[in-house]
């Protein structure tokens, strides 16, 4: 009986052994990803923004990934990335050939303690983020007859387009309706990125929020044939001039913060956002493969062929964060009880909170 409990006790530790050595002696003979396919699930919708940040990636991972899998991309759109996210973290295999790209929400929605956050960032490994700068501005259709700020305060329910609440394109967007001071805004949710810009220009919603070099390299005819109106800009991180001669003189948003309350919460905002485009793997992934996606990752970053492609597909340059440095900056942000509370009312559904 003694010996039956002595082999139930060094089972398990046994079997780790095994399997660790298992990994190590596949990896000296054939690639553990050789001949096989990683899934790269995106919490978005397919040709916005966040979608061609991360198929920037795709090419240079798959050349750096010892086996050269092949990679392939699917879609859990909805809940500002929450969907994929839970996915991520509650349905996804742990063995490596799943790897999450969410978007900030990730984040923001873990932070905010928002309905329907199923998973603990503390537990996700952070293989890093290709984009942790950028520039978002405001905009109305000039044919609404708002060009400039004093016609935006005096118009009532100016329609606010975005994807849906929760989405960082929303919140920026309710951000500046907010800080801006317009009056009764409405924000109509249900689009993809590109949508909201078609709906933008067939006037079904007044005005949005966008990232300044997704408009220049998307819609450069609103610029060119003056269609929109640009009003402020957030600068992130704060300071940073954007390169284009419009939005380079556009005034910063902060310039419009009444109290220390609402600098707050800009500088939470910003926090948020410099996570960029968070890749993640599932809780439990074994150290070894984990890593062998880190370095992969890590390589691709300095690739001066991928900061190019960044560019083509983006209009914007690369601004990479190792896993390191995101994993580092996730447990660094700030989370002042009272910040976090009056950001969670930017963020709903609710009306705006008073100023």
């Amino acid at each position: 009986m003694a010996c039956k409990r002595l082999s139930r006790t060094l089972a398990s530790p046994v079997l780790a052994f095994l399997a660790v050595f298992a990994f190590s002696s596949a990896s000296a003979q054939t690639p553990y990803y050789q001949g096989k396919t990683i899934t790269i699930i995106q919490g978005r919708e397919p040709g916005g923004t966040g979608d061609m940040r991360a198929r920037s990636v795709f090419a240079f991972l798959r050349k750096y990934i010892p086996g050269n899998p092949t990679i392939i991309t699917e879609f859990i759109p909805g809940a500002g990335g929450r969907k994929a996210a839970n996915h991520i973290f509650k349905g996804a295999k742990a063995d490596g050939f799943t790897i999450g790209s969410v978007g900030a929400g990730l984040i923001s929605n873990a932070m905010l303690r928002e309905p329907g956050v199923q998973y603990d960032l503390d537990k996700f490994i952070y293989l890093g983020t290709p984009n942790s700068a950028s520039h978002y501005v405001f905009a109305t259709r000039h044919e609404a007859g708002l060009s400039n700020l004093d016609k935006l305060r005096a118009a009532t329910g100016v329609r606010v387009g975005a994807q849906s609440v929760g989405h960082d394109i929303y919140t920026t967007g309710r951000l500046f309706s907010w800080v801006l001071g317009l009056k009764e805004p409405r924000f109509v949710t249900g689009y993809s990125g590109p949508e909201i810009d078609a709906a933008l220009l067939r006037g079904e919603v007044d005005a949005r929020a966008n990232i300044a070099d997704t408009v220049a390299q998307r819609t450069p005819e609103w610029i060119d044939k003056k269609l929109v109106d640009f009003h402020a800009i957030v600068e992130i991180p704060k300071g940073e001039k954007h390169t284009h001669p419009l939005f380079g003189k556009l005034p910063e948003l902060e310039s419009f913060a009444k109290s220390d309350r609402e600098r707050k919460v800009l500088v939470m905002h910003r926090a948020f956002r410099l996570a960029g485009s968070p890749f993640i793997l599932p809780p439990g992934t074994p150290k070894e493969v984990a890593e062998t996606l880190r370095e992969a990752m890590r390589k691709t970053f300095k690739d001066a062929e991928f900061h190019k492609e960044f560019r083509k597909l983006t209009g914007d340059d690369a601004t990479p964060l190792t896993p390191e440095a995101l994993e580092k900056y996730v447990r660094e942000i700030p989370r002042d009880a009272e910040t976090v509370e009056l950001f969670k009312k930017l963020a709903g559904a609710d009306p705006l909170p008073a100023r």
